[in-house]
């Protein structure tokens, strides 16, 4: 039978008409299928996805929009979905849609949005392409997550990593940083000049002390915000910069230690300006004082005068810092080149003191204290000497503000202190002392605020098993003003232990005459200048006979220092004084010497001849 073509195509076309309804069916229940699992994915996802055409518009919103920024699908669909990202970010965005639509691969981008309630989030973004049959892209899935808590932990390490957790400020780290990059403008442009202060508070472990470490921690917030106003109320620094990067400039680089970086300044009186200001700020009265001292800072000041490292910029500065100090606190110091000279001197003789305490270098030597009305020996003055293995015999004015500044004196004071003891021990074996005869120990302002003071005295006696009450301690008058309640605490301690105390240098400042009456001492020492001026000068021999009418109303004996000749020693007893100090009676003594003027004085008390003293 022949074959009918037409039937043959129409029966064709049924079987690919019947293959297409097919397709389409099952293609149709796979496209369900897809929509149904992105429906259940979307819908469920901790994530934001979104589904955006060519041109931004949004096209489907999965409905964790709503938990995460709050707002609607009606209300998301009224604006574009750029409208929400913040301006600074746009263009950052626009680029990346830009690009997955132009390579078909979506790049992961961070940008804010704003959430309904007005703040920004950080959302952590990334796209992929959806394409049509022709291959172009015609739309764009995009996966948002809020990664603003993560964002802010990071920024929070990243601001306690460079800054101080106690007052906010930029911390040594983000000082160097900073101090870095003004020395690196100012060496490419040499016109450009700043300067750095370092400001320290004077006496700070004596506030410490007082106030107790929750209270002092108090004290360096408010002292940093007034440095930090101090700086932000000078016109003349740097004058266009903003509020802030004035805050910033100030750091605190340590407990009790900040650090200023003035860029901007056309001299250095400028920086001079700006640190007086800051002393005016810090003495202002506290909200709490537990005294009636006031807060005092030293500044020292530095410039970019040359082309140095931070680290030297920084050693330049603690060397200005400390001469004000040096000079009596609350001053301000401009580093040059001749104190770079003394601070190089000093840090070599720094290292020489340790090698000498490690291998003994010191000894003491003694003055003798003598009674102004028959020239009896009463006790001596131990004087502490370095025996510097090249230069001979060192006095300790050449040395001793080093050994304070390197933390060395409060041990080399331990180890005179023993040495004392054994010598003391070895005299009372020897022969029988003089009545009322002690020795009296110096003190530093520093070792007088050391916690273990009265321990060392113990422990030195129980080590050599000497008396108490042959021993003093000797402190200067300006030691004693800085913290007088401590000073009176401390010798309160040393005086239960059996060891009085002798007021040092009285009058060689503003005195106060109030420390007689506060403070329980054994007597007091005329200053040399007072001493050496009273046949002179009239004003010093009207201060001395005060200092004399207040000391015995205070039944106080008084030791004059520095009696060079009979003129002196003469007067001073015929105005009241009791005990004289000087090289008319004798100059410092070895401990083998002295041990042969107390055998003279034994013998000549026995009835023997005085000339054997």
């Amino acid at each position: 039978m022949a074959l009918n073509w037409t039937d043959v195509i129409i029966a064709g076309l049924a079987v690919v008409a019947v293959g297409q309804q097919l397709w389409v069916h099952r293609e149709g229940r796979r496209s369900r299928q897809r929509e149904e699992l992105f429906q259940i994915i979307t819908e469920n996802a901790a994530d934001m996805i979104a589904l955006v055409d060519a041109k931004g518009r949004r096209l489907y919103n999965s409905p964790s929009y709503k938990r995460v920024l709050g707002y609607s699908p009606r209300e998301l669909a009224d604006k574009s979905s750029f409208e929400q990202i913040h301006p600074d970010d746009r263009f950052r965005v626009l680029e990346a849609a830009r690009e997955a639509r132009e390579t078909g691969i979506g790049r992961e981008v961070e940008y804010r949005i704003r959430h309904k309630n007005g703040e920004w989030r950080v959302l952590e973004s990334s796209a992929s392409t959806i394409r049509d049959r022709n291959g172009n892209v015609e739309k764009l899935v995009i996966v948002n997550r809020d990664v603003t808590d993560r964002k802010r932990a990071e920024e929070r390490l990243e601001h306690e990593s460079f800054h101080d957790s106690l007052t906010g400020l930029p911390n040594r780290r983000l000082f160097l940083d900073r101090l870095g990059h003004a020395l690196a403008r100012a060496r490419r442009n040499p016109a450009v000049r700043f300067a750095v202060l370092l400001v320290n508070v004077d006496g700070f472990h004596d506030w410490n002390h007082d106030l107790g470490s929750e209270k002092a921690d108090q004290l360096i917030v408010d002292l940093a915000r007034r440095i930090s106003a101090s700086v932000r109320e000078d016109d003349s620094v740097a004058s266009t910069r903003s509020t802030a990067s004035a805050l910033e400039s100030v750091s605190r680089l340590s407990g009790d230690e900040f650090s200023v970086l003035l860029e901007g300044i056309s001299e250095a009186s400028d920086a001079l300006r700006v640190a007086r200001r800051i002393q005016r700020a810090a003495a202002e009265p506290l909200a709490d004082p537990v005294s009636e001292r006031h807060l005092t800072v030293s500044v020292g000041i530095g410039l970019n005068d040359q082309d140095v490292s931070c680290e030297d910029l920084l050693r330049d500065l603690d060397t200005a810092m400390r001469r004000a100090k040096a000079l009596g606190g609350n001053g301000c110091e401009i580093f040059d080149h001749t104190q770079h000279a003394c601070a190089a001197k000093r840090l070599s003789q720094e290292t020489e003191l340790r090698r000498a305490l490690e291998q003994l270098e010191f000894c003491v030597y003694y003055q003798p204290v003598v009674r102004l009305a028959g020239r009896d020996l009463v006790g001596f003055e131990a004087l502490l000497r370095w025996q510097h293995p090249e230069e001979g015999t060192i006095s300790p004015d050449k040395f001793i503000e080093t050994a304070d500044d390197a933390g060395l004196l409060v041990e080399i004071g331990a180890w005179l202190l023993e040495d004392v003891c054994q010598t003391v021990r070895r005299w009372t074996h020897a022969c029988e002392l003089p009545d009322a005869f002690s020795v009296s120990v110096n003190l530093s302002a520093r070792q007088l605020a050391d916690a273990g003071l009265v321990g060392h005295f113990q422990a030195a006696l129980s080590k050599s098993r000497a008396n108490p009450s042959l021993l003093s301690i000797e402190f200067a008058e300006t030691a004693a003003m800085r913290n007088p309640q401590q000073t009176a605490a401390i010798l309160a301690d040393l005086r239960h232990a059996g060891i009085a105390a002798v007021l040092d240098n009285f009058g060689a400042g503003p005195s106060s005459l109030k420390l007689l009456t506060q403070l329980p001492l054994k007597s007091l020492k005329l200053d040399r200048s007072l001493v050496q001026g009273m046949q002179s000068d009239r004003v010093f021999e009207l201060l001395v006979t005060m200092i004399l009418s207040v000391a015995r109303s205070a039944n106080l004996p008084v030791i004059g220092e520095g009696i060079e000749d009979h003129g002196q020693s003469e007067k001073l007893r015929q105005l009241g004084g009791d005990m004289g100090q000087g090289f008319l009676f004798s100059k410092p003594l070895t401990a083998d010497e002295a041990g042969q003027w107390l055998l003279a004085e034994a013998r000549v008390s026995n009835g023997l001849d005085r000339s054997l003293r």
